[in-house]
């Protein structure tokens, strides 16, 4: 006669492989007792030992089914070497709590056969009017709301800043950017053979007359702009400073690509699209204030950029999916995606004081309601080889050459992102980088 558990051992196995995925319903246990030979209270203890490993869920009514993996996995003891598992402070994806099944709710309809015949069709860049409308409310802040029509529609938030580079600044152009940017855009640079022209930044931000400088200097083709919650250092433009860019933009005649995709943590500030709605692209994405596995991007587009945004998406191969475009349309219309940016806002908050705390004495430059924060290293430690050593015990970290544009250094500093560990892991793992910053890189032992 089988034990219980050794057959509970053989389902886990097939769980770990893919030969059971997660949603996979598992048969009813008197079939499962067929399928093994075993008696019908042994297929009892088989479920109930498979749920206590928390590989199953039971739902009343519905049956038994393969649990989607939804924790982290358990962190390595600090300053170990080497690590068995990695903490990821390199990918920044915020989850609230509950999330998941806030968003199933809102997926109800969704998922019955005519709803899904519906959800999978094509649509185009501009998707359908009542979701034009739905975005434009998804996007308002501080006061603005976009021009519905003026919405258009990507696969993604990368795929949105990918076609407003391509529309806006030809093979071999010029693009203004802060000189320390988001590194998507290098790649699409580099991509298209397009020039980044990196611009001074202060303490409030990109400078407005190192735009002008630059544009005198060789005239430029677009400029792009975070200029809320700068990834990576969480800088927020002050009111006048937009203001400013936003007069200077007019004033050239050039146009900017808007990257508000944090902007969403900071809702009560309007974007530099308010003030130069005719001179500004707008870019945001539905994976920070949702989730990553779904996505969808957002252009606001000028009535005279319109053309040439939605020609880019649709040659690019970048255009929406409409599963995604229902679904973040049900989201807005139920009110998930205002309760999810709540949590979120409060989350950050909290995973900032966190920073604060483990990180408390070191060269930090962050923003309250920021999922991520700029360290400037302490001597002797360079980025580099900081980065090395994080990675020896398990953490991953973004050095600033990742941002950095031009042929001059790279700041000796790093970018941390706060969102996708668990609480308790993410104060691990600051613990650990705090030790780690408080030795000698010559003092660490080698292989």
């Amino acid at each position: 006669m089988q034990d219980y558990r050794s057959v509970a051992d053989a389902v886990a196995e097939e769980i770990r492989t893919g030969a059971l995925r997660p949603g996979d319903r598992l048969p009813p246990q008197r079939t499962f007792a067929r399928k093994y030979g075993i008696a019908a209270s042994t297929a009892t203890r088989v479920y109930q030992e498979l749920a206590r490993r928390g590989l199953t869920v039971g739902e009343v009514g519905r049956g038994t089914f393969v649990r989607a993996e939804t924790t982290a996995p358990a962190p390595s003891p600090a300053l170990t070497e080497p690590a068995g598992n990695r903490i990821d402070l390199e990918l920044n994806y915020p989850v609230a709590p509950d999330q998941s099944a806030l968003l199933a709710a809102g997926l109800g309809g969704l998922l019955r056969p005519d709803g899904l015949a519906y959800a999978l069709q094509p649509v185009g860049t501009a998707g359908l009017p009542a979701v034009q409308e739905s975005a434009a409310d998804t996007l308002a802040r501080g006061g603005w709301r976009p021009d519905p029509a003026r919405v258009l529609f990507a696969g993604n938030g990368r795929q949105a800043v990918a076609a407003a580079v391509t529309a806006l600044v030809p093979p071999g152009g010029r693009l203004g950017v802060e000189e320390l940017t988001y590194p998507v855009v290098k790649a699409v640079a580099a991509r298209h053979g397009i020039t980044l022209v990196p611009l001074t930044m202060d303490d409030a931000g990109l400078v407005p007359e190192a735009v002008a400088e630059a544009h005198a200097a060789a005239p430029l083709h677009a400029v792009y702009v975070q200029p809320r919650l700068h990834n990576p250092l969480s800088l927020t433009m002050p009111a006048a400073r937009v203001a400013q860019l936003a007069e200077t933009l007019l004033r050239l005649g050039l146009p900017a690509i808007e990257d508000a995709v944090w902007a969403f943590l900071r809702d009560e500030l309007p974007p530099l699209a308010a003030l130069a709605p005719e001179r500004t692209v707008l870019i945001d994405s539905l994976s920070k204030r949702a989730a990553p596995g779904l996505t969808l991007g957002f252009v606001v587009a000028p009535a005279a950029l319109s053309g040439a945004l939605s020609s880019a998406l649709r040659s690019g191969g970048w255009s929406p999916m409409r599963f995604a475009l229902e679904a973040a349309h049900r989201w807005q219309q139920d009110g998930v995606l205002a309760t999810l940016v709540a949590a979120k806002q409060q989350e950050a908050t909290e995973r900032q004081k966190l920073a604060a705390r483990h990180l408390d004495g070191f060269d930090i430059r962050s923003d309250p309601r920021s999922y991520h924060c700029w360290w400037r290293l302490p001597r002797p430690w360079r980025a580099e080889t900081f980065v090395a050593a994080a990675a020896r015990h398990g953490i991953g970290v973004v050095p600033a050459a990742a941002f950095t544009t031009g042929r001059g250094h790279a700041p000796n500093a790093l970018r941390l992102g706060l969102a996708s560990p668990r609480p308790d892991v993410l104060a691990q793992a600051l613990t650990t980088l705090a030790a780690l910053a408080r030795t000698s890189p010559e003092g660490l032992v080698s292989d």
